[in-house]
């Protein structure tokens, strides 16, 4: 299996270069190039089709929602991981809305990262776990009556950990239950909510009809 091709777009150079750098590190990846601004992010994407790109929000010329729009008519197959220093909801829902698989915080360690960018890179979602709960939150304000609506206690449990990056075994470990009672709830989850992947019942229970405004652009 070849390496994961890795691109970063951010306008602090010092972080993008020290995380390009320590990511280089790794033997499954390979960092093709790095981007300042919104556009140069569109213009990479175009130019090195990434596995993954790591964006910022908040970037000159063009925003990270914007490329994050922009991008999957350049580059379908490349996943989106936002590192961000923020985590206003209304920018969290507004990045998976336009595309993205993941969105963590800056703080985050950088093993996790690197696990975070395998598991975007293999068609999973992965999200802070205090993210993960503003997703779930927010939709339960917002859309009473809603796809959410449509789950038990337990199911809104294991998706909110799903949602979080967890694996089954992992999530059947923190609810104290077997993994293949893990696996039927995400089933029926699937069923209730009329998708086929994680990723898919993420995207919606946070997106089914809400129009919350471009927070990049207040």
């Amino acid at each position: 299996m070849g390496k994961i091709r890795i691109a970063m777009a951010d306008d602090h150079s010092m972080v993008r270069e020290a995380t390009c750098r320590a990511l280089d590190q790794y033997p499954d990846f390979e960092i093709v190039g790095q981007a300042a601004d919104g556009q140069q992010a569109l213009e990479l994407v175009k130019g090195v089709q990434p596995h993954v790109l790591l964006i910022d929000i908040r970037m000159p010329v063009l925003d990270g929602i914007e490329v994050l729009r922009r991008m999957k008519g350049l580059s379908p197959g490349t996943k989106a991981l936002v590192l961000s220093a923020y985590d206003d909801e209304e920018y969290v829902l507004e990045s998976v809305k336009a595309g993205a698989s993941g969105y963590l915080l800056k703080t985050v360690d950088l093993n996790e990262l690197a696990q975070s960018i395998r598991t975007v890179h293999f068609g999973q979602t992965v999200f802070h776990p205090s993210i993960a709960a503003k997703i779930v939150s927010v939709h339960e304000q917002r859309q009473p009556g809603g796809q959410l609506e449509r789950l038990s206690h337990r199911e809104r449990e294991i998706l909110d950990l799903a949602a979080g990056g967890l694996d089954n075994d992992t999530i059947a470990v923190r609810l104290e239950l077997s993994v293949r009672t893990v696996e039927g709830h995400l089933s029926r989850i699937y069923t209730k909510l009329g998708v086929a992947s994680r990723a898919q019942a993420v995207k919606a229970v946070s997106f089914d009809g809400s129009s919350p405004s471009n927070p990049a652009h207040r």
